[in-house]
Order: C-alpha cells, then sequence, then structure tokens
C-alpha cells in the first residue's frame, strides 16, 4: 500500500507537465462545424412538443418513431448467431461473398462483366468509407486529376471534406435548379462538354444528395453519351438503392446504362438506408477498371 501510493506521488508530478504539453499542441484546434443532418436530429431531441417528427436522417420508423428492424436482417442475424467464423480476420479485400452479391445488386444478375470477372471490388465501411477509398486510390495513382462534383454549390459536406481531405482538387459543375426545383439539365450538359477531357465526376446513382432530384433515364443516356463523347470517368454514390422507388432494379439504373455503354464505372455502395444497418457500416466499393489485375485487387 505505503509503495503504491509512494508509486503515484511521483509519477504525477511527472504526467501533470506532459499533459499540460499535450493540451498546448492542440489548444489551436477548434471544434467542427455541427453537421447539418444531424443538427436536425439533435433539435428533435431537444424539442418537447409530443407530437414531433424526426426528418434527419433516411432510416425506417414505425409509428411511435422507433427504428424499424427489417425481417431479412433478422433472418440474417438468426443465421450467423453463434457462428464463431464471424470473427476471424477477413482477407484484405473484406467478405469475398459480401462483394459478389453487392456487384450483382449494382451491376445486375446476369452482368457478363461479373461472369467475365472484369470487375475488382472490396468490403468498405459503408458508403462513407468507400467514398474515401477511392478519393485516397484517385490521389495517389492519378494524382494531377481532379474531381468535379455538386457539392461546392449545394454545401454538402460529406463529399466535399472526403476529396478535400485526400488532396483532391476540386471542382463544381450545375446540377440543381432553384427556381424550378427540379434538374438544370442543360446548365450540368454544358459543364460535362467544357470539362477537360478524361475529368472524374461524382454522380448519384439515385436519390440525389441532398436536393433529392434525379436525371430521368433519358436525361442519363444523353448524360452517359456526352460522358463518352469526353472519356470522363463516372463515380457513383449508391447509397439509396431501393430506398429510393422501392425498386433496387430501378435505382440502379443509372449505373447499368453507364455499363451498358461501355463506361469505366466507379461506384460506392451503402447498405445503411436501405438494410437499416447504419451502425453496421457495411458497404463496398468497386474502382473503375474492368479488370481485376487493372488495379491489382482480387
Amino acid at each position: 500500500m505505503v509503495a503504491a501510493l509512494s508509486s503515484r506521488s511521483i509519477l504525477l508530478p511527472r504526467l501533470q507537465p506532459a499533459a499540460r504539453t499535450m493540451a498546448s499542441l492542440f489548444g489551436h484546434v477548434e471544434p467542427a462545424p455541427r453537421d447539418p443532418v444531424l443538427g436536425v436530429a439533435e433539435a428533435f431531441l431537444a424539442d418537447p412538443f409530443p407530437g414531433k417528427v424526426n426528418l434527419a436522417v433516411g432510416a425506417y420508423r414505425d409509428d411511435d418513431g422507433q427504428p424499424v428492424v427489417l425481417d431479412c436482417v433478422r433472418q440474417a442475424e438468426r443465421r450467423v448467431a453463434g457462428n464463431l467464423n464471424i470473427r476471424e480476420y477477413l482477407p484484405m479485400g473484406g467478405s469475398a461473398k459480401m462483394v459478389e452479391e453487392s456487384l450483382k445488386l449494382a451491376c445486375g444478375e446476369g452482368s457478363k462483366l461479373i461472369r467475365d470477372k472484369r470487375i475488382a471490388a472490396v468490403q468498405a465501411l459503408s458508403g462513407a468509407g468507400a467514398c474515401r477509398l477511392f478519393a485516397d486510390f484517385q490521389k495517389r495513382f492519378l494524382p494531377d486529376s481532379r474531381i468535379y462534383s455538386t457539392c461546392l454549390r449545394q454545401r454538402g459536406p460529406i463529399h466535399l471534406n472526403i476529396w478535400r481531405d485526400a488532396q483532391v482538387p476540386q471542382r463544381t459543375f450545375r446540377y440543381y435548379h432553384p427556381k424550378s426545383k427540379g434538374l438544370d439539365f442543360a446548365g450540368m450538359i454544358d459543364d460535362v462538354k467544357n470539362a477537360p477531357n478524361g475529368s472524374f465526376f461524382l454522380l448519384h446513382a439515385c436519390s440525389h444528395y441532398p436536393t433529392g432530384v434525379d436525371p430521368t433515364e433519358e436525361q442519363w443516356r444523353e448524360i452517359s453519351y456526352q460522358f463518352k463523347v469526353k472519356n470522363h470517368l463516372p463515380f457513383f454514390d449508391m447509397a439509396n438503392q431501393g430506398f429510393a422507388s422501392g425498386d433496387p432494379e430501378r435505382d440502379a439504373r443509372a449505373i447499368r446504362i453507364f455499363l451498358e455503354d461501355g463506361h469505366q464505372v466507379g461506384c460506392a455502395q451503402s447498405y445503411a438506408k436501405n438494410m437499416g444497418l447504419y451502425g453496421q457500416r457495411v458497404g463496398c466499393l468497386r474502382p473503375s477498371g474492368q479488370h481485376p489485375t487493372t488495379y491489382g485487387l482480387r
């Protein structure tokens, strides 16, 4: 007991200066700005009104505002319950089966690209994690490239911060038309045409964030054509497949149009919204090549 007290009395004076030094090293760091979506959630929790409705995030809720767990998710949980193998390390690319099924969901069950093994993909930490992996990948192997998105205009903080922190130069293209509250299709096409050949474009497969405005199928075909002319590379963030329209096939139509037209297509997939798996951080990334060995991925 005496020895223990003696040790503490000797160690504490040594720790205190170190703690002060550490505090001074990070004393200039300002708190990060509040996330606008999560800010709505915080306002909801603070509001005493009994009839309030939480519109913060796209998530399944019952009539009492409680989370809804899908039956398919409950069935999957029962299947894996007690399976010790799920606690083992996965390969660096993640679960091969999960990646395989994700590719089918995005590209189609009978996709020739999948059948011919011409698509590389890895498991990721939901959609944001997949985007960050791709941003780092882009910076490392195409350091002089840039990415066009709607983030700078619509102030979508997630994508803006991801590519900024990966040190990828960003440019903007027109998308949302405030007066019509719809798509500025003419402005978008004009910006696509005027971007340097071979530019990266961040697109949303469905339920565009944060506007919710999507091109029609006919417009997607025209966008794909213009991308082909300019040799642009489309990178799709697909966070709402099946959640946007209720039909996973319909919500993946934009990606499949680009694949049918022969584009190299990148895609970030998330299962947070459509499967209600926010806390599990389940996602998948496929880079833009059409052969696994192109990027050293298996």
